[in-house]
């Protein structure tokens, strides 16, 4: 009976803490649908940190910055055409879409129902669905490999997350001016930074000035006072520290107007330095209304 509960508290424990979707190489694999046609090939390879060098060179490097974990490559063919799915399995579901974030292109299309979100070219889709970001790659382009690989990440997708969606912080940020398909989520050196980590950002056109909100979720207010005191000291101000809102005078990224609530800095950059809308701080304040 202990054993028993012991069993049941470590499956809960996972599911409290965001790993119930940290699947195996072989329950991937498993996941994969059929697709008509097509055959599964029986071989999996499986990369880590020491070894991802090995099968995606220079871009490794981003990946870890994205808190990576294992990757999973698996194949479909279809006489000598073939369809190549690289599963990357992060710590997180935000490290997952923070990777697939910094890969996406307005260039592509969008394919709605299929993960968090998912986009794609004749030759590729890419998607991330709970903790793993899954690249999909064709031999030959045409209506055959794109409704195939469709068909593969619809259903890989939906096995690895039937509920996946952005993460939750997204949800809180001003709807009004945003620009779609532009969130991020940035793990260090926001705008040049160390000590401004990890971010989410939203891109925005307001009363026609663009500009980037952030957030910054210190986990509590205690951090928050830290992270501000420490940015403070970089830009050598030296007015009193309180909650409410801040002007951050960054020698290297002009104004940055800030509000402190508790656990959250959320602020507005703008890459040109330009003026920001006057209506900043009530924009900003939109975050922590219910």
């Amino acid at each position: 009976m202990k054993r028993l509960f012991l069993c049941y508290f470590i499956v809960s424990l996972f599911c409290l803490t965001g790993q119930a979707h940290a699947q195996t190489p072989q329950e991937l694999k498993s996941y994969l649908p059929p697709v008509e046609g097509w055959t599964i090939t029986p071989e999996i390879e499986v990369f880590n940190q020491d070894n991802l060098y090995e099968r995606i060179n220079g871009a490794a490097p981003l990946f870890f910055e994205n808190n990576f974990r294992e990757m999973t490559s698996m194949v479909y063919t279809h006489g000598d055409d073939y369809i190549t799915i690289q599963a990357y399995r992060h710590a997180t579901l935000e490290d997952a879409f923070g990777m697939y974030a910094s890969e996406r292109s307005t260039d592509m299309t969008f394919y709605p129902g299929i993960g968090g979100e998912a986009q794609g070219d004749g030759y590729g889709l890419y998607f991330f669905s709970g903790c793993i970001y899954a690249k999909i790659s064709a031999s030959d382009e045409g209506e055959g490999f794109s409704s195939a690989m469709q068909q593969i990440a619809k259903g890989l997708a939906g096995k690895i997350d039937p509920d996946a969606t952005y993460p939750p912080i997204f949800a809180k940020f001003p709807k009004q001016g945003a620009i779609p398909h532009a969130e991020a989520y940035i793990t260090k050196n926001y705008i040049g930074h160390e000590f401004l980590k990890p971010v989410y950002t939203v891109n925005y056109e307001f009363n026609n000035k663009k500009f980037q909100i952030f957030v910054l979720d210190a986990k509590s207010a205690e951090n928050a006072k830290n992270i501000l005191t420490t940015y403070f000291a970089f830009t050598k101000q030296t007015e009193k520290l309180s909650e409410g809102e801040l002007s951050i005078n960054d020698r290297y990224n002009g104004t940055i107007p800030v509000i402190w609530k508790g656990q959250y800095i959320i602020g507005a950059f703008n890459e040109q330095g330009a003026d920001f809308p006057k209506e900043i701080y009530g924009f900003l304040g939109m975050f922590f209304q219910p």
